[in-house]
């Protein structure tokens, strides 16, 4: 261990962390029985824990690093911020990383998202979209839209855990509890075609879920300001990927009805899915998107909601008229994170990232195979580097595993034995690899994941 660090015996700080952290989605009676590696440090697409055992990085420290742990271009791009100025307030002032950063975004983002506004997690990205969508309908045209303020989502959607995003979520294992905080929103069903939510089969099911939407939307448009929608992979409810053509009827019927689209990109944006941003594979330009995690490389907590001239003009008038958008974070903008942010993206289009991942996806892709020969394995989803592997106890009937028997977490747990680092939702496993591994690196994810699951599946049966 380094630094102040370097007298405290790790023993210790695994007491320590077990005494004083409460961890995130974590079931702290479990973990506090288990041994889990404390970070130290990381090098390349490995973490290395307080022992110096090194682990591939799965999951890419929960789908933020894309260019790898401790890039010499980012690190240098903080420190020279940091000797400049820390932070200062976006409120009323400006910072020069902000403004750099913003026209850049503006930039490599589809056509027409030209104004950004800042925040610190995808969750308070989503949280100023569904805000600006709302007030947007309340002023324009001299308050003729106010009847729209209700919200489309869609089943199994996540879109973080403030009250408005949990608002337009669908997890009920996540969301189910706070229901009486939450406002009322329109639920539209998944694409969810391994588990269809009408009882269709993808073959012949004419995308079943696009005429309900319609429905939906045919009913309600004169109420709805927007439809939210994480854009070809809903990323916490299991790598649900939606079919070829789905997103683009969703823009298509979005214009059809007047109700804005919000793109949640926040998990899928930054190249995470082979282009840039999911958006672009097909054609789709949002009226407001979101971003987060891969935004500064995963180095720093920065967010960024991008929208249209349309939706920003309508918050323009005297001060008199209270058309101002009311909302703001401490740490909006914050120069440091936009300086690694600008330097990230530029070692994107330095080193031509997208283009390289082309031959990665394929390796995936054809290396993901030989999972369908495990009994376990019930589903295999890819879009891109983004995969989800659904475990189920009974193939033929797609019956899941109980909770009590916590598969996934038990998957995971071997695979650390192994030297890899991912994470379970349920008894979906997640593999989301820094972009930059090699091929070697991905194979030897998927080695260790495919062994992981053989031995505590075969445990099961």
């Amino acid at each position: 261990m380094s630094g102040s660090n370097l007298l405290i015996e790790p023993a210790l700080l695994e007491q320590w962390d077990k005494h004083y952290i409460w961890h995130p989605f974590t079931q702290m009676q479990e973990y506090v029985q288990e041994h889990t590696p404390i970070i130290e440090r990381g090098e390349g697409c490995y973490l290395i824990d307080v022992y110096g055992n090194r682990y591939l990085d799965g999951v890419s420290s929960l789908w933020v690093n894309v260019h790898g742990h401790c890039r010499e271009e980012i690190n240098r791009a903080i420190r020279e911020q940091v000797e400049r100025i820390a932070h200062s307030t976006l409120l009323g002032l400006a910072n020069v990383p902000s403004i750099l950063l913003a026209k850049k975004l503006v930039e490599i983002t589809p056509p027409g998202l030209n104004k950004v506004f800042y925040s610190d997690a995808g969750a308070t990205a989503v949280e100023i979209a569904l805000k600006m969508a709302y007030q947007y309908w309340q002023q324009k045209d001299g308050g003729r839209y106010r009847n729209k303020t209700k919200f489309i989502s869609l089943g199994e959607a996540y879109h973080g855990d403030t009250i408005g995003s949990v608002s337009v979520g669908g997890i009920a294992l996540f969301h189910g509890i706070f229901h009486p905080l939450l406002f009322e929103t329109l639920q539209a069903p998944s694409p969810y075609c391994y588990r269809c939510p009408l009882g269709l089969e993808q073959e012949n099911c004419g995308m079943a879920c696009i005429n309900r939407l319609e429905d939906l939307m045919a009913r309600h448009h004169e109420e709805v300001a927007a439809m939210i929608i994480e854009p070809l992979v809903q990323g916490a409810a299991g790598m649900i990927t939606a079919p070829p053509g789905y997103l683009r009827r969703v823009r298509e019927l979005c214009n059809k009805y007047n109700i804005l689209l919000i793109a949640d990109e926040v998990a899928v944006g930054f190249g995470r899915t082979g282009r840039m941003f999911a958006c672009e594979h097909e054609g789709v330009v949002p009226d407001l998107m979101c971003l987060a995690k891969g935004l500064t490389g995963g180095y720093l907590p920065l967010a960024a909601t991008l929208t249209t001239s349309e939706v920003y003009d309508a918050f323009l008038g005297r001060v008199h008229e209270h058309k101002t958008f009311y909302h703001g974070h401490t740490f909006t903008g914050n120069p440091v994170a936009c300086a690694a942010a600008l330097a990230s993206i530029e070692i994107f289009q330095r080193e031509r990232v997208i283009d390289g991942l082309q031959p990665k996806i394929e390796f995936l892709r054809q290396g993901l195979e030989r999972f369908r020969q495990l009994p376990a394995v019930g589903d295999i989803r890819q879009r891109g580097l983004m995969v989800g592997i659904e475990l189920v106890r009974d193939r033929k009937t797609r019956e899941p595993f109980p909770p009590e028997l916590d598969v996934g977490h038990r998957v995971i747990l071997e695979a650390r034995r192994h030297g890899l680092i991912i994470r379970p939702l349920d008894n979906v496993i997640v593999l989301m690899p820094v972009l930059a591994m090699t091929v070697d690196q991905l194979e030897q994810v998927l080695d260790i994941t495919y062994r992981s699951i053989a031995i505590t599946t075969a445990q099961m049966q």
